[in-house]
């Protein structure tokens, strides 16, 4: 089983991990690229490449022939197929072998069992793993029988598609009035993203954690567990924290987890990297939820407190070498967390983000503890076809706290800037109490934003950052200062919805006396004064003094259709600020007749057509975009008198999709 050149089914920030350690011990790398990724930096950091099709998904990375057609052209003898994507595709797994190649992965016949969820539980609970209630489903049940089993089960229940993972295919019904849509919707991601609408039952550990285990084993009959990992911190049943060790496992507990993990990969004849993912209850009782046939997300967080690599693990196994490690040697040291970093906005309901990426300098300082795994470089525009994650931030420290503070500093000097990103809301997250003190839920995040809590509310400029918007914006424009002849002069801003007006004062000495003023038409009733001069401003790096006071920041200046605009990373919030045109265009207020697409994706589902009559609020077409769903509702009475899309259509963000003539308003009585 010896090779030398390694393709890369995957793209992004894995393919750039998989780059790093295939290189590291020697092998020469392949990546795969789409129409979209023809620039990217897994592209340009790989030994060779080849296109294997269009911008979607679906067109590139999941095309079994493209993939292998690429080993062929390359010469490549092995392939790493990542996470996503194919990496759990039995069929693709079982394709490369018949094609000649080794599979850095386990085998086909491990991967079925373990990749449909109902047949996984089956061989868990002959296995002795404890799983919790549920109904395993079958290909042939229709919406009733489901129904009937989850009115015998009980709530809370979890809707799950048998096929894939990464939290498509699933639903949560509380009650038995919302299960049948909790079904339908299940079964319509399910069929969109795995082609697969069998869907199982499962009794919801409400409030439980999500404690998974890494297992890896190898071709000689050796298994290991590699200890576990706390994900719990999740969105939509998405993670988004992950740290290891978890803070509620104990010794006894993590053996019995261990052995339980290892029990299940032993059951599947299991080889390689895989995670045997559990929930616990609030008693401290685990219970088997699936297995990830693959390398996962959180995997830095397991190689910084064994100081192993689990890539090269990956790589040796494959390779046919034995286990590095017993059981018995493996050793865990520290605490390790990361963040994932995504293009969407916290603050408006997770929606996904596209945009360029203008400033991304993850500089890593030697012995900071701290690890940023990423696929972007600056220039490169985000899209709407793949995973909303663009990188992840991870910390090492010798305790927990030590952790948590070294990522939250990772992730406030590491700004993302070019389009809305949840930096932000992960440091915010870190510092919360309910974080801090390890009483997270798989829910919490979800329970917030259905409260509107503080932490998921968009922050606001603070009076140092209008200061430094503004110091930014006239260094740009070259102010010179020097004189006593200049007049004072006024500037307005606006962020958002929020505007400030500046009086500004030079000085004779470079600096600049400035009075933060509420808005053009109306002055606070104590403006802020200061004293303020900029020190440097060079490609981007502003340093800056207020009343003495040295700062910097991060400020990049361009135009924009409503005038000059900076944006602007400060203190970890990220703003885009402007200086308004002196004859800004006229922004009329939403038109309820026109339907607009709220960000680019593909059209998912059209609910009416040209003629119907709809009322407010009425559901009338979805898109789809990084993992997410997005509803357009009527927003006043009316018919529909223009559709512009059908489903499958990829759509631009405020693309007119729908056209509907307002009814008039009901005359006064």
């Amino acid at each position: 089983m010896t090779f030398s050149k390694i393709l890369i089914a995957n793209r992004g920030e894995i393919a750039c991990r998989v780059i790093r350690t295939a290189r590291s011990l020697g092998y020469a790398t392949v990546a795969v690229f789409s129409d979209a990724d023809r620039d990217a930096l897994h592209v340009r950091q790989a030994d060779s490449a080849v296109h294997i099709g269009g911008s979607s998904a679906a067109e590139s990375y999941l095309r079994i022939d493209a993939v292998l057609d690429a080993a062929r052209r390359s010469g490549a003898a092995a392939v790493h197929p990542g996470y996503g994507f194919l990496s759990e595709n039995p069929d693709f797994a079982q394709a490369c072998l018949d094609a000649g190649l080794v599979f850095i992965g386990p085998p086909p016949a491990a991967m079925r069992a373990m990749g449909d969820k109902a047949l996984a539980k089956r061989r868990m609970q002959d296995a002795g793993v404890p799983c919790a209630p549920g109904y395993l489903g079958a290909p042939e049940d229709d919406d009733a029988v489901l129904i009937a089993q989850g009115l015998e089960l009980g709530f809370p229940l979890l809707v799950k598609a048998t096929a894939g993972g990464g939290g498509r295919g699933m639903r949560r019904a509380d009650a038995a009035q919302g299960l049948s849509g909790a079904i339908e919707g299940a079964r319509r991601e399910a069929l969109s993203a795995f082609g697969n609408g069998t869907l199982m039952l499962e009794r919801l550990i409400d409030h439980g954690r999500h404690i998974e285990i890494q297992v890896f084993a190898d071709q000689h009959g050796h298994a290991v567990h590699l200890g576990e990992r706390d994900c719990t911190a999740q969105r939509r049943r998405q993670k988004v924290i992950e740290e290891a060790p978890s803070p509620i496992v104990g010794p006894a507990q993590r053996a019995a987890m261990g052995a339980d993990a290892v029990a299940a990969a032993l059951a599947v004849g299991y080889q390689g990297a895989g995670t045997v993912e559990f929930i616990v209850d609030a008693q401290g009782r685990h219970y088997f939820l699936d297995m990830n046939t693959r390398l996962q997300v959180e995997h830095p967080v397991t190689e910084l407190i064994t100081g192993l690599d689990l890539v090269e693990w990956q790589l040796r196994v494959a390779a046919g070498e034995p286990l590095p490690l017993a059981q018995a040697d493996i050793r865990f040291t520290g605490h390790a967390i990361e963040a994932r970093l995504y293009a969407e906005d916290p603050y408006a309901g997770f929606a996904p983000q596209t945009g360029q990426v203008l400033w991304w300098k993850p500089e890593v300082l030697p012995g900071s503890g701290v690890r940023i795994d990423h696929g972007l470089q600056e220039g490169d525009t985000v899209s709407p076809y793949y995973d909303p994650m663009v990188a992840k931030v991870i910390a090492y420290g010798r305790d927990r706290g030590d952790a948590i503070r070294r990522l939250r500093a990772a992730l406030v000097h590491t700004p993302l800037l070019g389009l809305r990103n949840n930096s932000r809301f992960l440091a915010d997250l870190l510092a919360h109490p309910d974080f801090a003190n390890a009483q997270m839920t798989t829910t919490r995040i979800d329970e917030w934003a259905e409260q509107g809590a503080a932490l998921l509310q968009l922050a606001q400029p603070s009076d140092t950052a209008w200061l430094a918007a503004a110091l930014a914006l006239l260094a740009a424009q070259g102010h010179s200062w020097r004189s006593d002849s200049v007049a004072a002069f006024d500037m307005g801003l606006q962020c958002g919805e929020q505007l400030r007006r500046l009086r500004l004062h030079p000085d004779r000495h470079g600096g600049v006396a400035m009075t933060l003023l509420a808005h053009a038409a109306e002055e606070v009733a104590a403006p802020t004064q200061v004293q303020a001069s900029v020190l440097s401003f060079e490609g981007g790096q502003l340093r800056f003094a207020i009343d003495g006071v040295v700062q910097s920041a991060v400020a990049l200046i361009g135009s924009a259709q409503v005038g000059t605009q900076v944006h602007l990373a400060l203190g970890g919030d990220c703003f885009v600020i402007h200086e308004p045109s002196a004859f800004p265009a006229s922004h009329s207020a939403q038109d309820p007749g026109r339907a607009r697409a709220p960000v680019a994706g593909k059209v998912s589902r059209v609910l009416v057509a040209a003629g119907d009559a709809v009322v407010l609020g009425q559901q009338l077409l979805c898109v789809e975009a990084m993992k997410m769903e997005m509803w357009l509702c009527a927003q006043a009475p009316g018919t529909v008198s223009a559709l512009h899309v059908q489903p499958g259509d990829q759509v631009e963000s405020g693309a007119l999709l729908a056209e509907i003539e307002v009814a008039d308003a009901a005359p006064a009585q």
